[in-house]
């Protein structure tokens, strides 16, 4: 993917997008490679992007991590972070995989769905 777009908008705004897609379809247009995810209500979106899960986004959207790499990056609780991780999997912007880590058991790898993640909020 070339980019993922977090947005709130109206119930309208969706269908009017979704329309202006129908209609580049109809003509044959290309559609760039994104992600969108819309939310109605901006405190929904703040329940999945919070301040913490911003630096995690921040931290794997250029070169994946493994969990013990973010633990230190982060400075913050395991526990926390694996939880921060599913959610945002979940939303369709992190994706994780798990490796052998030869000696050592599994180790999970994280990254980003995609090299540019943009925040879009529009309060009227």
């Amino acid at each position: 993917m070339a980019k993922a777009i977090v947005r709130t908008s109206t119930e309208q705004g969706f269908f009017s997008r979704a329309r202006q897609a129908a209609k580049r379809a109809d003509a044959g247009q290309v559609f760039e490679r994104k992600i969108t995810l819309s939310f109605e209500d901006p405190n929904d979106l703040l329940a999945v992007i919070s301040a913490a899960r911003q630096k995690l986004i921040l931290a794997v959207v250029k070169n994946e991590k493994s969990i013990s790499q973010l633990v230190d990056i982060l400075q913050r609780d395991r526990v926390a972070i694996t939880k921060d991780i599913c959610a945002l999997e979940r939303a369709g912007l992190l994706v994780s995989q798990r490796r052998p880590n030869p000696g050592h058991g599994i180790q999970k790898y994280v990254r980003a769905t995609a090299p540019r993640i943009e925040l879009v909020t529009v309060i009227s």
